[in-house]
Protein backbone atom coordinates (compact mmCIF):
# COMPACT_ATOMS: atom_id res chain seq x y z
CA UNK A 1 0.00 0.00 0.00
CA UNK A 2 2.74 2.56 0.53
CA UNK A 3 4.66 1.62 -1.97
CA UNK A 4 1.34 2.27 -4.18
CA UNK A 5 1.26 5.69 -2.32
CA UNK A 6 4.53 6.59 -3.64
CA UNK A 7 4.11 5.15 -7.30
CA UNK A 8 0.72 7.18 -7.48
CA UNK A 9 2.30 10.34 -6.19
CA UNK A 10 5.24 10.50 -8.91
CA UNK A 11 2.90 10.04 -11.36
CA UNK A 12 0.86 13.06 -9.95
CA UNK A 13 3.79 14.83 -10.33
CA UNK A 14 5.15 14.39 -13.55
CA UNK A 15 4.05 17.29 -15.74
CA UNK A 16 1.26 15.79 -18.39
CA UNK A 17 2.85 15.36 -21.79
CA UNK A 18 1.78 18.82 -23.85
CA UNK A 19 0.34 16.33 -26.46
CA UNK A 20 -2.17 14.83 -23.51
CA UNK A 21 -3.16 18.29 -23.00
CA UNK A 22 -3.78 19.20 -26.32
CA UNK A 23 -6.29 16.24 -26.39
CA UNK A 24 -8.07 16.95 -23.42
CA UNK A 25 -8.65 20.88 -24.66
CA UNK A 26 -9.68 19.86 -28.06
CA UNK A 27 -12.17 16.57 -26.35
CA UNK A 28 -13.05 17.69 -23.15
CA UNK A 29 -14.13 21.45 -23.11
CA UNK A 30 -15.21 21.01 -19.91
CA UNK A 31 -11.61 21.35 -18.81
CA UNK A 32 -11.88 24.91 -19.60
CA UNK A 33 -13.99 25.88 -17.11
CA UNK A 34 -12.23 24.49 -14.29
CA UNK A 35 -9.71 26.74 -11.89
CA UNK A 36 -5.52 25.68 -12.41
CA UNK A 37 -5.70 24.12 -9.48
CA UNK A 38 -8.28 21.17 -10.50
CA UNK A 39 -6.71 21.20 -14.15
CA UNK A 40 -3.78 20.34 -12.20
CA UNK A 41 -5.34 18.03 -9.77
CA UNK A 42 -6.89 16.62 -13.26
CA UNK A 43 -4.12 16.10 -14.77
CA UNK A 44 -2.27 14.35 -12.19
CA UNK A 45 -5.47 12.08 -11.74
CA UNK A 46 -5.47 11.04 -15.32
CA UNK A 47 -1.73 10.54 -14.91
CA UNK A 48 -2.89 8.00 -12.65
CA UNK A 49 -5.73 6.23 -14.11
CA UNK A 50 -3.99 5.83 -17.21
CA UNK A 51 -0.88 4.29 -15.57
CA UNK A 52 -3.09 2.02 -14.18
CA UNK A 53 -6.12 0.93 -15.90
CA UNK A 54 -5.91 -1.61 -19.33
CA UNK A 55 -7.71 -0.57 -22.23
CA UNK A 56 -8.88 -3.12 -25.09
CA UNK A 57 -10.12 -2.07 -28.29
CA UNK A 58 -13.08 -3.84 -29.82
CA UNK A 59 -15.05 -4.19 -32.94
CA UNK A 60 -11.71 -3.33 -35.06
CA UNK A 61 -11.32 -0.15 -33.54
CA UNK A 62 -7.31 0.89 -32.94
CA UNK A 63 -6.84 2.55 -29.45
CA UNK A 64 -5.04 5.81 -29.63
CA UNK A 65 -3.65 7.89 -27.23
CA UNK A 66 -6.70 10.28 -27.85
CA UNK A 67 -8.95 7.87 -27.09
CA UNK A 68 -7.70 7.00 -24.01
CA UNK A 69 -6.94 10.75 -22.64
CA UNK A 70 -10.32 11.31 -23.76
CA UNK A 71 -12.46 8.91 -21.57
CA UNK A 72 -9.47 9.41 -18.24
CA UNK A 73 -10.01 13.20 -18.37
CA UNK A 74 -14.32 12.69 -18.02
CA UNK A 75 -13.65 9.59 -15.68
CA UNK A 76 -11.35 11.30 -13.31
CA UNK A 77 -13.51 14.62 -12.90
CA UNK A 78 -15.76 12.45 -10.87
CA UNK A 79 -12.51 12.11 -8.24
CA UNK A 80 -11.68 15.69 -7.51
CA UNK A 81 -11.00 16.85 -4.56
CA UNK A 82 -12.12 13.60 -2.78
CA UNK A 83 -10.18 10.83 -1.14
CA UNK A 84 -9.59 7.89 -4.18
CA UNK A 85 -8.38 4.49 -4.69
CA UNK A 86 -9.04 5.28 -8.47
CA UNK A 87 -11.94 3.09 -9.36
CA UNK A 88 -10.60 -0.03 -7.44
CA UNK A 89 -12.68 -3.08 -8.77
CA UNK A 90 -12.04 -1.92 -12.51
CA UNK A 91 -9.26 -3.42 -14.79
CA UNK A 92 -10.42 -2.80 -18.20
CA UNK A 93 -12.32 -0.59 -20.19
CA UNK A 94 -13.37 -1.98 -23.41
CA UNK A 95 -13.95 0.73 -26.43
CA UNK A 96 -16.02 -0.19 -29.69
CA UNK A 97 -16.30 2.66 -32.37
CA UNK A 98 -19.95 2.78 -32.39
CA UNK A 99 -22.91 1.34 -30.18
CA UNK A 100 -22.22 -2.73 -29.74
CA UNK A 101 -24.59 -5.42 -29.28
CA UNK A 102 -25.40 -7.15 -25.80
CA UNK A 103 -26.55 -10.14 -24.58
CA UNK A 104 -29.31 -10.31 -22.27
CA UNK A 105 -31.08 -12.95 -20.14
CA UNK A 106 -34.50 -12.22 -18.16
CA UNK A 107 -35.88 -15.44 -15.70
CA UNK A 108 -39.28 -15.92 -15.02
CA UNK A 109 -41.62 -18.06 -12.68
CA UNK A 110 -40.67 -21.75 -13.70
CA UNK A 111 -37.69 -21.57 -14.29
CA UNK A 112 -37.94 -19.86 -17.89
CA UNK A 113 -35.56 -17.86 -19.02
CA UNK A 114 -35.43 -15.76 -22.21
CA UNK A 115 -32.73 -14.21 -23.92
CA UNK A 116 -32.25 -10.63 -26.03
CA UNK A 117 -30.21 -9.02 -27.17
CA UNK A 118 -29.90 -4.61 -27.00
CA UNK A 119 -27.99 -2.25 -28.74
CA UNK A 120 -25.85 0.01 -26.34
CA UNK A 121 -23.69 2.88 -25.73
CA UNK A 122 -21.79 1.56 -22.93
CA UNK A 123 -21.74 -0.70 -19.65
CA UNK A 124 -20.60 -0.91 -15.96
CA UNK A 125 -19.94 -4.50 -14.30
CA UNK A 126 -17.49 -5.67 -11.89
CA UNK A 127 -14.21 -5.32 -13.43
CA UNK A 128 -14.74 -3.33 -16.51
CA UNK A 129 -16.81 -0.43 -18.53
CA UNK A 130 -17.70 -0.93 -21.82
CA UNK A 131 -17.88 2.33 -24.17
CA UNK A 132 -19.00 3.47 -27.58
CA UNK A 133 -16.56 5.93 -28.82
CA UNK A 134 -18.56 8.03 -30.92
CA UNK A 135 -20.79 8.05 -28.11
CA UNK A 136 -17.80 9.24 -25.73
CA UNK A 137 -17.06 12.29 -27.88
CA UNK A 138 -20.33 13.14 -28.03
CA UNK A 139 -20.76 13.04 -24.55
CA UNK A 140 -17.69 15.07 -23.62
CA UNK A 141 -17.77 17.93 -27.16
CA UNK A 142 -21.54 19.08 -25.44
CA UNK A 143 -20.57 19.82 -22.05
CA UNK A 144 -24.17 21.18 -21.34
CA UNK A 145 -27.00 18.87 -22.92
CA UNK A 146 -27.03 16.26 -19.75
CA UNK A 147 -25.86 13.58 -21.33
CA UNK A 148 -22.34 11.86 -20.93
CA UNK A 149 -21.95 8.56 -21.30
CA UNK A 150 -18.36 8.43 -19.74
CA UNK A 151 -19.97 9.84 -16.86
CA UNK A 152 -22.57 7.85 -16.19
CA UNK A 153 -20.83 4.86 -16.47
CA UNK A 154 -17.90 5.95 -14.41
CA UNK A 155 -20.82 6.88 -11.81
CA UNK A 156 -22.18 3.22 -12.08
CA UNK A 157 -18.28 1.80 -10.78
CA UNK A 158 -18.61 4.36 -7.93
CA UNK A 159 -21.79 3.04 -6.78
CA UNK A 160 -20.65 -0.61 -7.24
CA UNK A 161 -17.22 0.13 -4.78
CA UNK A 162 -19.52 -0.90 -1.65
CA UNK A 163 -20.20 -4.00 -3.92
CA UNK A 164 -24.39 -3.20 -4.40
CA UNK A 165 -25.70 -1.11 -7.23
CA UNK A 166 -27.90 0.46 -5.54
CA UNK A 167 -27.57 3.78 -6.01
CA UNK A 168 -25.59 5.13 -2.74
CA UNK A 169 -21.79 5.04 -3.12
CA UNK A 170 -19.06 4.58 -0.14
CA UNK A 171 -19.94 7.66 1.66
CA UNK A 172 -17.87 8.64 4.95
CA UNK A 173 -20.50 8.69 7.74
CA UNK A 174 -23.95 7.37 8.70
CA UNK A 175 -25.27 10.44 8.97
CA UNK A 176 -24.81 11.09 5.32
CA UNK A 177 -25.84 7.85 4.47
CA UNK A 178 -29.13 9.01 6.18
CA UNK A 179 -29.13 12.08 4.49
CA UNK A 180 -28.27 10.45 0.55
CA UNK A 181 -31.31 7.95 1.20
CA UNK A 182 -33.63 10.24 2.43
CA UNK A 183 -33.06 12.88 -0.52
CA UNK A 184 -32.13 10.74 -3.38
CA UNK A 185 -34.83 8.50 -2.27
CA UNK A 186 -37.55 11.08 -2.43
CA UNK A 187 -36.28 12.46 -5.76
CA UNK A 188 -36.27 9.04 -7.97
CA UNK A 189 -39.67 8.23 -6.35
CA UNK A 190 -41.19 11.66 -7.84
CA UNK A 191 -39.29 10.70 -11.10
CA UNK A 192 -40.84 7.27 -11.30
CA UNK A 193 -44.33 8.57 -10.40
CA UNK A 194 -43.97 11.29 -13.20
CA UNK A 195 -42.73 9.24 -15.93
CA UNK A 196 -45.62 6.66 -15.06
CA UNK A 197 -48.17 9.50 -15.33
CA UNK A 198 -46.15 10.57 -18.65
CA UNK A 199 -45.63 14.64 -16.83
CA UNK A 200 -42.30 16.34 -18.31
CA UNK A 201 -39.99 15.58 -16.36
CA UNK A 202 -36.01 18.04 -16.10
CA UNK A 203 -34.08 14.76 -14.98
CA UNK A 204 -33.96 12.44 -17.67
CA UNK A 205 -36.44 9.61 -17.82
CA UNK A 206 -33.79 6.82 -17.89
CA UNK A 207 -33.24 7.66 -14.41
CA UNK A 208 -36.58 6.51 -13.03
CA UNK A 209 -35.27 2.48 -14.49
CA UNK A 210 -33.74 1.75 -10.93
CA UNK A 211 -31.84 3.89 -7.91
CA UNK A 212 -28.26 2.63 -9.67
CA UNK A 213 -29.23 4.09 -12.60
CA UNK A 214 -31.15 7.29 -11.17
CA UNK A 215 -27.55 8.22 -9.65
CA UNK A 216 -25.40 7.64 -12.75
CA UNK A 217 -28.45 9.99 -14.64
CA UNK A 218 -28.38 12.72 -11.78
CA UNK A 219 -24.34 12.96 -11.90
CA UNK A 220 -24.47 13.67 -15.52
CA UNK A 221 -27.07 16.62 -14.74
CA UNK A 222 -24.69 17.84 -11.96
CA UNK A 223 -21.60 18.16 -14.03
CA UNK A 224 -23.17 19.14 -17.28
CA UNK A 225 -26.47 21.38 -16.73
CA UNK A 226 -25.42 22.24 -12.84
CA UNK A 227 -27.58 25.53 -12.50
CA UNK A 228 -30.89 24.06 -13.57
CA UNK A 229 -30.43 21.01 -11.09
CA UNK A 230 -29.31 23.38 -8.16
CA UNK A 231 -32.64 25.58 -8.34
CA UNK A 232 -35.22 23.25 -9.12
CA UNK A 233 -33.76 20.40 -7.19
CA UNK A 234 -31.59 22.08 -4.39
CA UNK A 235 -31.42 19.33 -1.81
CA UNK A 236 -30.06 16.78 -4.95
CA UNK A 237 -27.85 18.84 -5.81
CA UNK A 238 -26.76 19.83 -2.30
CA UNK A 239 -25.85 15.75 -1.48
CA UNK A 240 -24.13 15.64 -5.04
CA UNK A 241 -21.63 18.73 -3.95
CA UNK A 242 -21.07 16.94 -0.34
CA UNK A 243 -20.30 13.54 -2.32
CA UNK A 244 -18.02 14.85 -5.23
CA UNK A 245 -16.73 17.24 -3.59
CA UNK A 246 -16.96 20.59 -6.54
CA UNK A 247 -20.03 23.15 -7.16
CA UNK A 248 -20.25 23.01 -10.83
CA UNK A 249 -22.69 25.64 -10.82
CA UNK A 250 -20.43 28.61 -9.29
CA UNK A 251 -17.98 27.56 -12.52
CA UNK A 252 -20.67 28.43 -15.45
Amino acid sequence: MLFKSHRRASLRARPLPEAWRAIMAANVPYVATMSPEDRTELEGHVQVFLAEKKFEGCGGLELTDEIRVTIASQACLLLLHRETDYFPDLDVILVYPHAYVAKTSAYFAGGISVADQQARLGQSAAGVVVLAWDAVRRGATDVHDGHNVTLHEFAHQLDQEDGAADGAPVLETRAMYTAWAHVLGDEFAHLVDDVDKHRRTDIDAYGATNPAEFFAVVTEMFFERPEPLRRRHPQLYEQLALFYRQDPAARV
